[in-house]
């Protein structure tokens, strides 16, 4: 079974679509096999690996629907060394019509199923409205990652992800949890952000990912490209830290389920 996380904050604007293209493209650098589903109509993360969103032949819309599976809709990012689950405009309907059907929150996770030995990682692109994609994207997940900008409202932001969180484990999910903050866009000599990044520190201890993402102009050139950060300069500092970071995750993986087989 894959381990799969929600790239989740309900602020916009934090890096969301960022984060997951580049640690799925740093997590295949180190030799995992990724799956991303972009849950957003905008379809970012789908152009931000390559994949042109306007001529997909299937997408998450569909495998949400049933009308084709996941591995008949998934598609390869050829530069980004993973596959993907793509998404278009069709999405943004899938709100209204997967309110009246059987399993509406539990679609995807039976999805990803069919196709659950194909990948060691599938990270779930959530848009920033709590909605019936964000809640399937949660009830199929092992944990969430939010990626954060160190800034005074993001602290606001966080406290109502960390009650959906609480909501979803306590009546859909009870394998969900809150994996780790990562500190995104980060400038050190900024000093609110210092002081937010050791807030954040002192309140949530070891979820805080020892990994920061430094702000960088060529992980934000990158999308217009159709490739990566990780892939587009990899020499840069944003696209180091992203492969330290997926180094990281893989990691806090393995030693989480090191704990949990002891415990048994």
């Amino acid at each position: 079974m894959p381990h799969i996380f929600c790239i989740a904050n309900q602020k916009g604007g934090v890096g969301k679509t960022t984060t997951t293209v580049n640690l799925a493209a740093g997590l295949a650098k180190i030799g995992q096999r990724v799956l991303i589903v972009d849950l957003d109509p905008q379809g970012n993360a789908t152009m931000g690996s390559g994949v042109d969103k306007r001529t997909l032949g299937a997408s998450v819309y569909d495998v949400l629907l049933e009308s084709t599976s996941l591995i008949e809709a998934r598609t390869r990012s050829e530069k980004g060394g993973y596959d993907v689950l793509g998404a278009n405009r069709e999405l943004a309907g899938a709100e209204i019509e997967l309110v009246n059907l059987e399993r509406r929150d539990r679609r995807l996770k039976t999805a990803i199923e069919v196709a659950a030995g194909d990948y060691d990682f599938v990270l779930i692109d959530c848009p920033p409205s709590l909605s019936l994609l964000t809640l399937n994207g949660l009830t199929c997940a092992h944990g969430v990652i939010v990626p954060m900008q160190c800034e005074y409202f993001a602290l606001e932001g966080l406290t109502d992800l960390v009650n959906t969180v609480k909501q979803v484990h306590a009546n859909l999910n009870r394998d969900l949890q809150l994996i780790g903050l990562l500190r995104v866009m980060f400038d050190p000599r900024i000093t609110l952000q210092q002081q937010v990044s050791d807030q954040l520190k002192a309140h949530f201890g070891e979820k805080v990912f020892d990994t920061v993402i430094p702000r960088n102009v060529r992980l934000a050139e990158a999308p217009s490209y159709g490739v990566p950060g990780v892939v587009f300069d990899p020499s840069s500092k944003g696209a180091q830290a992203f492969v330290s970071f997926a180094e990281e995750l893989v990691q806090r993986v393995a030693k989480d389920q090191a704990s949990r087989s002891r415990q048994v």
